[in-house]
């Protein structure tokens, strides 16, 4: 019979799914045991806190079994109530139907796209790794926790499991341990025809401690396999549980009709009498919740470590200090003016580089004031230009600040977003802008959760040349820009690339993607008003020469230069325009009317120039305006050959201006 603190998060979650008639009562019913376990006996944590900076990170990596979590954070002694409970799947209720970061105390990242649970888990547990080695000293380990994850054969179905769980291994993580669900069910049914790996040998193979064969609901089995996860601090561990999908039910145990649709109210009284269970829904008993609250034993785990920090603050002042700053998300003083000398620095050298060069240079000006940055890049550091010269690689014996992801691109942003929502550290990581498509459903979760990681994209257009349609992003840059939440540069010089980087680290609420150019380009002279307005996401960079305007260039990156040159000519014939810069469309469409309009004045035509797909710049130029841009995959040839082949010349674009206006 399984132990009445085991049931009671099975009946609140039967009961809740029930109320919501929506739901997935299988997996919490299943992971019941293995979570009393974790929870009651192992799990450090303060309920009164949930934002306690050393407590152990709980992740539960297959999301739809939400009402585990739920359940667990509401007997624990969180702030979420019996009413919560109830309002499961209801509209702004703190019970979302998969567990949303932001949204519920004590739900430390939004779960539910499988496999990216696991991800974030091993971002949260290399951060952990970085700043111990950063901040603990002898006989003060104020950095010292484990992560914990539930995942689901689903979640190691998904490619990114293998991506992120080898990488982990490579990378000696041994304070990250992993409860795995092993029912042999999914939607579909049973797995044996379609998942029939080995698991133990196949996370024995990526170098982890494994423990195979555990019953998933023999607590004292459990209580051993945890115990000696513990115990292994040089491997990332698997506990392999062999358990029973919606274990308890009277008649659907074992069923895949179980996974994601309530019960019924005839099953769950049946499964209140095979259970012994008599109470009523949403009724625990006082002696139960006595036995699950958390909240003393958290007050006293997190007093025990402010009285240790407070030691460490008078032994180690400045790295006291700087810890919490780090873990407050807080940007170091005299940051800005940090900044503010860079970019003269910038504008007296007035170089023509490539926007990556220029990111790297970005990079050590802001790596100087920043030291929780954690770099990276999925095996492309030469190309996508992100070390530095304070840079050193995090390797399975050394804890630095850059992470050679390999060729890992989904599994770089799922975790870097671990990274970050750890807190302590500012990740950034690199690829080529074509293979953001990798890393998307990443990226997306990233704006969702509303953190800050900084995605770095180089090789922006048909600009990178030769290697031709299969790495030439045509579709990228527009399709990112579409994510809400989402800050998306392409900057046009130096000077942007900059303002691009700096406004990134700076960040708090959104992601940022840079995406910069592997050809050199022009450095653009420009006033303080202008610098200053970069920030704003598009700004006059060249007003025309003659007062009586006649049309508007709007163009990011590489373009903005063709745009400076059209309008030279454009003048010569007559035809004053005005050349707007416009490397980031989320930050300018944040701006005053005021603003906007006197950028883009509504009574003239305006002309949109960029290297990709052209429908989203309809959004400025209106349906009477022209877009010159890309609507079909490259070519394989030198850079200048495809700039002319698609039309960005200045003949060209002084042509579509004279039929416009």
């Amino acid at each position: 019979m399984p132990s009445q603190l085991a049931n009671a998060i099975r009946f609140l979650a039967m009961d809740a799914i029930q109320q919501a008639n929506s739901g997935h009562p299988g997996a919490p019913m299943g992971m019941a045991e293995m979570a009393t376990v974790l929870w009651r006996e192992f799990l450090q944590h303060n309920p009164a806190n949930p934002k306690f900076h050393n407590r152990d990170r709980f992740i539960l990596s297959n999301g739809h079994a939400s009402m585990l979590l739920y359940s667990l954070l509401h007997l624990s002694g969180y702030n979420l109530g019996i009413e919560d409970l109830k309002n499961f799947r209801q509209l702004r209720s703190k019970t979302p139907g998969h567990p949303e970061f932001g949204i519920t105390d004590g739900v430390e990242t939004t779960t539910g796209p499988l496999g990216q649970g696991i991800g974030n888990a091993v971002g949260m547990a290399l951060a952990e790794k970085i700043l111990a080695s950063q901040f603990n000293k002898p006989g003060f380990d104020i950095v010292d926790h484990h992560t914990y994850v539930l995942v689901g054969d689903g979640c190691l179905m998904e490619g990114i499991s293998h991506e992120v769980c080898s990488l982990a291994g490579t990378l000696k993580l041994g304070k990250l341990i992993v409860l795995y669900d092993d029912n042999n069910i999914s939607i579909d049914g049973k797995v044996d025809n379609w998942f029939s790996e080995n698991i133990p040998e196949r996370f024995q193979a990526y170098g982890w401690h494994t423990v195979a064969n555990v019953d998933g609901h023999d607590e004292a089995a459990l209580r051993a396999a945890i115990t000696a996860a513990k115990a292994e601090t040089e491997k990332p561990s698997i506990i392999c549980c062999k358990t029973k999908i919606g274990k308890g039910s009277a008649n659907k145990e074992g069923s895949h009709k179980t996974h994601g649709a309530p019960l019924g109210t005839e099953e769950i009284t049946a499964t209140r009498t095979a259970l012994n269970w008599q109470h009523a829904p949403f009724s625990i008993p006082a002696e139960i919740y006595a036995e699950w609250n958390a909240a003393i034993a958290g007050e006293k785990l997190e007093q025990q470590w402010q009285d240790q920090f407070t030691q460490y603050q008078q032994q180690y002042p400045t790295e006291a200090a700087e810890f919490l700053r780090r873990m407050a998300g807080e940007l170091p003083q005299h940051f800005e003016q940090h900044i503010q000398t860079a970019l003269q620095e910038v504008c007296a050298k007035a170089e023509k580089i490539a926007t990556r060069k220029a990111s790297q240079n970005s990079i050590e000006v802001l790596a100087k004031i920043l030291p929780e940055f954690v770099g990276g890049s999925a095996d492309l550091t030469p190309s996508n230009l992100t070390d530095w010269s304070g840079s050193v690689s995090i390797t399975p014996d050394h804890s630095g600040n850059y992470i050679h992801y390999g060729v890992r691109e989904f599994g770089m942003a799922a975790i870097m977003n671990g990274l970050s929502l750890h807190g302590g550290v500012k990740p950034f990581g690199a690829t080529f802008l074509m293979f953001s498509e990798y890393a998307r459903n990443a990226l997306r979760m990233a704006a969702l959760m509303e953190i800050n990681p900084i995605f770095v994209f180089t090789h922006d257009s048909i600009g990178l040349g030769e290697d031709g349609p299969t790495h030439q992003p045509i579709e990228q840059i527009a399709t990112l820009r579409l994510i809400p939440n989402m800050s998306v540069w392409r900057p046009c010089d130096s000077a942007e690339s900059l303002i691009a980087w700096a406004d990134a680290a700076a960040a708090s609420t959104h992601p940022s993607c840079l995406i910069f150019s592997r050809q050199g380009l022009p450095f653009i002279q420009r006033s303080a008003e202008q610098l200053a307005n970069i920030r704003r996401g598009g700004y006059v960079i060249k007003a025309s020469a003659q007062k009586d305007t006649k049309a508007i260039l709007i163009a990011t990156g590489s373009e903005v230069e063709l745009a400076l040159q059209a309008q030279i000519k454009l003048e010569q014939l007559g035809i004053p325009t005005q050349v707007v810069s416009m490397p980031n469309t989320y930050k300018f469409d944040q701006q005053d009317k005021a603003y906007r309009d006197s950028v883009l004045p509504a009574n003239l035509p305006r002309i949109a120039i960029e290297a990709g797909v052209s429908d989203s710049w309809y959004k400025y130029v209106g349906l009477n305006g022209a877009i010159i841009g890309i609507n079909r995959f490259g070519e394989s040839a030198p850079a200048e050959e495809l700039f002319k082949e698609f039309g960005f010349t200045v003949d060209h674009v002084v042509e579509v201006v004279q039929n416009l206006v």
